[in-house]
């Protein structure tokens, strides 16, 4: 099903490969009819959609939490270690960062391919994806120890190389995990990435509670590495069942309408059709992360408390607390691209409208209602409960939970803008990529990389670290919140005036 604005020059749809029956658009815009549509919980619909990727986010937030009270009660001066995971995952993310996100303006662009030709696309993506997740997993395991000095504090070096050797392998488990996830969101097909994260999280937890928890059965003394371990081969299952489950759901042969369901076969030139858009994406990917980590390398030389810290807070931060904005990035974007394929069967004068600007960007602009309706009673919540009991419970640790609570205090306000700005950028990201590079450059180069340069040259000690930390980390969602909408506004002006094209990818 799809929404199709019945009084203007063409039919909006958002519709999967099973389904083709258009849902009229009221022509109100206050209408949430193109998002519900005649069944509300249907994938191909923006609400349904939204539903499955809720949960396909929430299911590892919440693991993620788990393993910081596991290893604490394994060894407190241990939960630093576990940043390692989301470190590596941080340096990996460059890589998935690329063609995955290349497919919102190729993959999700219904109008322009064949299902055969977008499910070809997907499997190209894949299988490219893998290789090069199995390189950097052998690059990870051989600079362990080099690893480990650079993000991990002195103290535990020595105890965390093996537990960076294990996860050093997850850069390949991502890399497929996200491949599969991000094609199929862009094939309407959320129930995959939202059957990886069920599988591994569900998998986990059990192993945890049997091996490392306090109820553990045996007789053995649980570590770290076996935490390791075990996260490393739940994600292995995971993101294999869930390539499985992909392969199996679109290989059976189901005709609809007299048409097959068997895609193209992995090609050189559908690499080089995602290699264009994902060429963008990587560069600013590699700049947001490298900055990124530059900075948190100095985090963890301030002291163990303070880089302990900062693994919590980003815990909760970046964990259940985000999972409603995650959730909103991901189906915004699907929707975005779908819609701005459509745009490509009207000439520049019908695309001149205040309606098909709207029709085209309604998928973000609902994203970011709902992020803030989230978001600000989240604040304020925490504002006025504190983090702090939630950040001695992770840590074990009066004295990271203080520090965490500090962090909290500074900087949780810019994450109200961030939500809003994550969802305003997927208007650039699904309709023009190079849009979405120029404005992550502006930010991260005009404003963090100075920041960056700054905590460099500053003598820093654990007193005063975060009143400069806090303007890289918090500072940047400002100016990045400003910088977008200024830019969002730019775009909507130019495809006002004729001068923003749909050429395809």
């Amino acid at each position: 099903m799809a929404p199709n604005p019945g009084n203007s020059h063409v039919a909006v749809a958002a519709t999967t490969s099973s389904e083709d029956e258009p849902v009229q658009d009221s022509g109100n815009f206050l209408s949430l009819k193109w998002a519900i549509g005649e069944k509300w919980s249907c994938r191909s619909n923006y609400s349904g959609a939204l539903l499955f990727n809720i949960g396909a986010f929430i299911l590892p937030a919440l693991y993620n939490t788990l393993v910081k009270i596991w290893v604490a009660n394994i060894d407190t001066s241990l939960v630093v270690t576990t940043d390692v995971y989301t470190y590596i995952g941080t340096i990996a993310e460059v890589l998935n960062e690329g063609l995955p996100r290349a497919v919102w303006v190729t993959i999700a662009d219904k109008e322009a391919r064949s299902f055969q030709s977008r499910l070809g696309l997907a499997h190209t993506l894949i299988i490219f994806q893998a290789i090069l997740g199995t390189i950097m997993s052998l690059i990870f395991a051989g600079a362990a120890k080099a690893f480990s000095a650079t993000f991990v504090p002195h103290a535990v070096q020595e105890a965390s190389v093996t537990y960076v050797r294990i996860s050093a392998f997850s850069a390949l488990s991502s890399a497929l995990e996200v491949a599969v996830s991000s094609a199929t969101r862009a094939l309407d097909k959320p129930d995959v990435p939202l059957l990886i994260s069920s599988v591994k999280v569900v998998v986990n937890i059990a192993l945890d509670l049997m091996i490392i928890s306090k109820f553990h059965v045996g007789g053995w003394t649980p570590d770290i590495n076996m935490q390791a371990g075990i996260r490393l081969s739940c994600d292995m299952i995971a993101a294999v069942s869930g390539l499985l489950y992909f392969s199996i759901s679109t290989s059976t042969g189901r005709s609809r309408g007299g048409r097959q369901s068997h895609s193209e076969p992995p090609s050189l030139q559908a690499f080089f059709v995602l290699f264009k858009p994902g060429f963008i994406t990587f560069i600013e990917s590699a700049v947001r992360n490298a900055l990124y980590l530059w900075v948190v390398a100095g985090v963890v030389a301030m002291s163990a408390d303070y880089a302990t810290a900062w693994g919590v807070f980003t815990t909760i931060r970046w964990g259940l607390v985000m999972v409603p904005v995650q959730a909103l990035e991901a189906t915004s974007l699907a929707f975005v691209g779908h819609y701005w394929g459509e745009l490509k069967h009207m000439s520049n004068q019908e695309r001149r409208s205040w309606k098909i600007l709207f029709i085209t960007t309604r998928p973000a602009i609902l994203s970011v209602v709902i992020a803030t309706a989230i978001e600000i009673p989240l604040f304020i919540f925490l504002a006025t409960f504190g983090c702090k009991p939630f950040a001695l419970f992770l840590s074990q640790s009066e004295a990271v939970a203080e520090i965490t609570a500090h962090m909290w205090q500074t900087i949780d306000w810019c994450y109200i803008l961030y939500a809003i700005s994550t969802q305003l950028a997927t208007i650039l990201l699904a309709t023009r990529p190079l849009w979405y590079l120029g404005q992550s450059l502006v930010s991260n180069l005009l404003y963090v990389l100075p920041w960056a340069i700054v905590c460099q040259v500053v003598d820093l000690n654990p007193a005063n670290a975060w009143t400069y930390h806090s303007l890289v980390f918090g500072g940047s969602l400002v100016f990045s919140f400003v910088e977008i909408l200024f830019i969002d506004m730019l775009w909507g002006w130019r495809l006002l005036r004729g001068r923003l094209h749909t050429d395809s990818v």
